[in-house]
């Protein structure tokens, strides 16, 4: 096949497209810029401070006039919007998964004309409608002499969703729903309804309190349940999870002694077992681990080094949490290329068990792989399915990201290797997985998909891979089958989750091919000069 001649029919066909687009159109969801209210994720000041809004939202954006004006200091209906004491009440953000607050969880959009006043105008009829402001966003629109806005509230029913949108048909040229949140009674074919998401990576703060299960709290049969010292040291790493934010310096934490010897004891029996049992692209990654992070039995690599590394290699990042969070969380954070990971270590009389994801599992299962650009891609497109995905859905990407990236086995010069991070932590697991006991079939994700599986106890069966880049496609395919009613990408440059579900959005992203497909043609036309 010529190559050459297959991406300039991609260049004109893109061309094609563009040429098509209208004169103007409005985007929903990308390029939001956010200029009112205060930041959820910190703690509620006094409505008497002076710095209500957070430090990067105090200067007023340049392109905003000065009936757009949306500081709270200058604009009381928005402050008295803002300042709803639920707010205060629920620190994390609207729609957040965790938020204690009820109802349906909306956002709409709509554009109103630059005018003086007319921000003003809509305000004052969603205070009459008492409606409890979360969240405003704007940016310049697509239309001339006009803005777009994004409201977050709480909804009671879905007709009160409806009274706001007719309410802002009043004074705004264009509303939309972008999302509501799911409730007890359906939801009309009117209303696009889909889970929260996170729309940028600063959206992940809102995990950052949450954990489903372990963190601080142990359970009875963990076996520091019993030991206060180790319980003081656990809350203490999980507090420093707690507290950090997106752009922050990662939490560096002093291991004492007997952390480092409970390390030791596990990475030096690991390291005997994946020589023979691990696939050749973790192998691989080990060495630089040592040289770049500091990965040796009498040291416990940091996260922020380690980050730093992925982030050279694949572009992945590393953040702190402080347990586990629910699949759907956890699932999300994979679109932004991140991974989160526990700092605390497993109790030190049981070194070779933990009930939990520990920093053992995280540093050595999961964290060499992230280096590998096909596994990286892999992961990614799970997480990129799971955004807005149904339950139903949403269970299915957890099953396979059980049978892969927990306990997937790979096919390697005709034989079978393990991949996934709870082989590759687990002594015991890793050595069963290779036997002739466990039933070993080929990966297909929509078996994996609906294939039940026990936590508690070896697995009884694994699927083997031929390749992540052969996932990576399969994944794909399979996300593309999902009830999700538009499709998403992750920008890398704006680290924002773009949802295409419009011709502009499409027109742009087929641009951004377009030029790098011309780059493509560039470097093959002159490859055949060589």
């Amino acid at each position: 096949m010529d190559v050459s001649a297959l991406a300039r029919s991609y260049v004109s066909a893109s061309s094609l497209f563009r040429a098509s687009r209208p004169a103007s159109i409005t985007r929903p969801l990308s390029g939001l810029r956010k200029i009112s209210t205060c930041n959820p994720l910190k703690q509620s000041p006094s409505s008497t401070s002076p710095a209500y809004l957070p430090h990067h939202q105090q200067k007023r954006l340049a392109f905003l006039k000065s009936g757009f004006n949306s500081s709270a200091a200058q604009n009381p209906v928005l402050a008295s919007l803002a300042t709803d004491k639920s707010s205060e009440r629920n620190p994390l953000p609207f729609g957040a998964p965790g938020s204690s607050d009820s109802g349906l969880r909306t956002t709409i959009y709509f554009t109103i004309v630059d005018r003086v006043g007319a921000l003003d105008e809509v305000l004052v009829a969603l205070k009459d409608l008492s409606i409890s402001l979360k969240r405003i966003e704007s940016r310049p629109s697509r239309s001339k002499h006009c803005y777009d806005f994004f409201i977050d509230f709480d909804a009671a029913t879905e007709a009160d969703v409806r009274a706001v949108m007719d309410e802002l048909k009043n004074t705004a040229s264009v509303v939309n729903v972008v999302s509501v949140g799911a409730s007890d009674a359906d939801t009309s074919a009117a209303l696009v309804s889909v889970p929260w998401f996170p729309r940028k990576i600063s959206d992940l703060d809102a995990y950052a309190t949450k954990d489903h299960a372990f963190g601080a709290q142990l359970s009875s049969d963990h076996p520091g349940f019993t030991d206060a010292a180790y319980r003081a040291r656990r809350a203490e790493i999980t507090r420093l999870a707690t507290q950090y934010r997106h752009g922050e310096p990662l939490p560096n934490i002093e291991y004492t002694d007997q952390e480092i010897a409970t390390w030791g004891a596990v990475y030096e029996k690991l390291m005997g077992l994946h020589r023979t049992h691990a696939c050749e692209e973790l192998q691989y990654v080990y060495p630089l681990l040592v040289q770049n992070c500091g990965y040796s039995p009498s040291s416990i690599p940091q996260l922020a080094s380690v980050s730093r590394f992925l982030k050279d290699c694949t572009g992945w990042t590393l953040r702190p949490v402080t347990g586990l969070l629910t699949s759907r969380d956890f699932l999300n954070a994979l679109a932004f290329r991140v991974f989160h990971s526990t700092q605390y270590i497993r109790h030190h009389s049981r070194p070779f068990y933990t009930p939990e994801p520990d920093v053992c599992h995280e540093m050595l299962g999961h964290v060499p792989l992230y280096a590998d650009p096909d596994f990286a891609e892999f992961s990614q497109e799970i997480g990129l399915a799971s955004l807005g995905a149904t339950d139903e859905d949403c269970a299915k990407l957890t099953s396979i990201y059980w049978f892969t990236v927990e306990f997937g086995l790979c096919r390697q010069k005709g034989e079978i290797k393990a991949y996934g991070a709870g082989l590759l932590s687990s002594f015991g697991e890793l050595e069963y997985c290779l036997t002739e006991k466990p039933k070993k079939v080929p990966f297909d994700p929509h078996k994996a998909a609906v294939t039940p599986y026990p936590i508690t106890e070896y697995q009884p069966h694994y699927f083997v891979a031929e390749s992540f880049r052969d996932m990576k496609d399969k994944v794909r395919e399979f996300a593309a089958t999902l009830k999700r009613p538009f499709a998403v990408r992750y920008n890398a440059l704006t680290q924002r989750i773009e949802v295409l579900d419009n011709k502009e959005d499409m027109v742009r992203f087929a641009t951004g091919i377009r030029g790098d497909l011309s780059r493509l043609i560039s470097a093959l036309d002159k490859l055949a000069e060589l």
